[in-house]
């Protein structure tokens, strides 16, 4: 017990962190094109840096890992993200605060890495552990956001928030100096041992569905979180604040949704659970496109929240199979969801430039047909699996 207390706690505890960190680099943009002077183009720029940053991490962390250990590999790079954010605060040149942002996304990447690998791990399969640790991150996310406002309400500037994460991310760093790991240091190669750089999961049916799942997913999550404020004022339909708090809406209803998904976990199957949640986000999210109703809208990014949130979690569970003790395959199953991340935003974003974002949002709907018709199939591979084991 206190070995899986060793090894959850820094997890669960950085994840909450991390939650309230990624908010918060949307959240001081404001203040950073302010103090800087710079455009809104070279701000975007800045959260393209933390995106870049995140999804480097997927190369780098299995490199790091294979030379000094997982552990010492989580602690250096996780320690990035304190600095980063410090020296941001000091406003220096524009270049050095591209290179600071990506250091922050590569230690948010290295963290998220050795989180899913360690709980998926220890869990013996169970998507459950790996539900309550995305919850965790949707716990940060909600809450950034309102610390924020309460700070810039009592007088308190920007930097206090941002140094409040710091000392979170410190503590972070601190946690997983703390953690147990019975395989974080390198050991030397032994016949049919995966050492952290075996590539069989490639060949896994289970790895390639999964991966493209997640990265149709996290191509519209990212697109949901960053252009739909946008989307909605566009529309004139609603105020700037009902707008913005439709955001902290869907990560309320992400986190209920978690907790849901954790308890389902146990009495339904993980395929089941897959195609349920991507058959149920098609649904919503086509209701929330074709309605100028508010009250509807409301109902529909909620309905969204509560069924995107298992997607991520019950995904790496489901892959768990094909990257199980694979620092390498952990990764590249996060970066396939990364690299939908990083690029679904920028063709709903190029494609708004010619016809405008009301029309640009349809996209997405590509995004929706393909996780519905990957989890059929991930449904129907995970059958004849089974029936070929029988």
């Amino acid at each position: 017990m206190k070995t899986k207390v060793r090894l959850f706690f820094p997890c669960y505890f950085a994840f909450l962190v991390n939650g309230a960190m990624v908010l918060l680099v949307g959240a001081i943009l404001p203040f950073l094109i302010e103090e800087a002077g710079v455009s809104y183009g070279i701000a975007g720029g800045f959260l393209s840096a933390f995106a870049i940053g995140n999804f480097a991490a997927s190369f780098l962390n299995p490199v790091l890992a294979g030379k000094i250990g997982r552990k010492a590999t989580t602690v250096i790079t996780s320690a990035l993200i304190p600095v980063s954010f410090f020296l941001i605060t000091l406003i220096p040149p524009v270049p050095v605060i591209y290179i600071l942002f990506i250091a922050a996304g590569i230690g948010r990447g290295c963290c998220s890495i050795i989180n899913n690998a360690v709980v998926n791990d220890n869990s013996n399969g169970k998507p459950m552990a790996l539900n309550l640790l995305h919850m965790t991150f949707a716990v940060g996310a909600f809450a950034a956001p309102f610390l924020m406002s309460v700070y810039l309400d009592h007088g308190l500037n920007w930097r206090a928030i941002v140094y409040t994460i710091i000392t979170g991310s410190a503590l972070a760093t601190a946690a997983y100096a703390w953690m147990k790991l019975d395989y974080d240091k390198p050991k030397k190669k032994q016949s049919g041992a995966d050492d952290g750089t075996k590539n069989e999961f490639w060949k896994h049916p289970a790895f390639l569905i999964t991966g493209l799942i997640m990265f149709f997913y996290l191509g519209l999550e990212n697109c949901v979180n960053g252009w739909f404020v946008t989307y909605f004022k566009s529309t004139g339909i609603m105020t700037d604040s009902f707008a913005t708090n439709l955001v902290s809406y869907t990560w309320l209803a992400v986190m209920l949704g978690r907790l849901l998904t954790a308890y389902l976990s146990t009495k339904i199957s993980k395929r089941v659970l897959i195609l349920t949640d991507c058959i149920a986000t098609a649904l919503f999210f086509i209701l929330l496109i074709s309605t100028q109703n508010l009250n509807v809208i409301t109902i529909a990014i909620i309905g969204l929240g509560l069924f995107f949130a298992g997607i991520y979690p019950t995904c790496v569970s489901n892959a768990g199979i094909a990257i199980k003790g694979s620092t390498l395959g952990t990764s590249m199953l996060l970066a396939m969801a990364a690299l939908g991340g990083i690029i679904t935003p920028q063709i709903v974003g190029l494609v708004a430039d010619r016809i405008g974002l009301v029309g640009a949002i349809g996209v997405l709907l590509i995004n929706v047909v393909a996780m519905i018709l990957l989890s059929v199939l991930n449904y129907v591979q995970r059958i004849k699996t089974e029936q070929a084991a029988e």
